[in-house]
């Protein structure tokens, strides 16, 4: 499969936006294999300070740790590309700003990385509201590292559009 393009990650990104702003709601992300690609959508659009509050890049575990509050031992025993990690990462954002919907890309973009019990293109995302609504989704994306990025932006978006709608 191809990369998203560039138009139609911006749409996503305008889309997400008009639903924030309708609810007067700020967003966080916390972002590990995507490296800030949804802050950079996001911060492209003029007024998203609107509806952008913040944005954390945990690549590694320990910025997950120190930054997101996610625990120790939840890495230790699901590892970072997990559901559990994604949620607490979603959890995590929500308590460490004051945005009320946060989204969090963990994943293996390759070419290395990848296990037989996670490969590369396995991305677990998560999802949290202020009314204490967090979800999870993992997806195994095929592609080259770019294209598993920008996929993994796209189905971030797509899952806080249709959980803000």
């Amino acid at each position: 499969m191809a990369r998203v393009s560039d138009e139609e990650l911006h749409q996503l990104a305008l889309e997400l936006g008009d639903k924030l702003r309708a609810r007067g709601w700020m967003l966080a992300t916390a972002e590990s294999c995507t490296g800030g690609w949804v802050g950079q959508l996001v911060t492209a659009i003029p007024g998203s300070s609107h509806w952008y509050e913040r944005g954390f890049i945990t690549y590694a575990n320990a910025a997950k740790v120190e930054m997101l509050g996610v625990p120790e031992e939840l890495l230790a025993t699901h590892g970072a590309v997990s559901e559990e990690t994604a949620m607490a990462m979603a959890a995590g954002a929500l308590t460490h700003s004051r945005a009320q919907a946060t989204l969090a890309i963990s994943g293996i973009a390759g070419p290395g990385g990848g296990t037989p019990q996670k490969p590369v293109g396995l991305v677990c995302y998560g999802w949290a509201l202020e009314d204490g609504t967090v979800m999870s989704s993992t997806c195994r994306l095929d592609g080259d590292r770019e294209e598993i990025r920008s996929r993994a932006v796209a189905a971030a978006l797509r899952g806080l559009i249709e959980l803000v709608a």
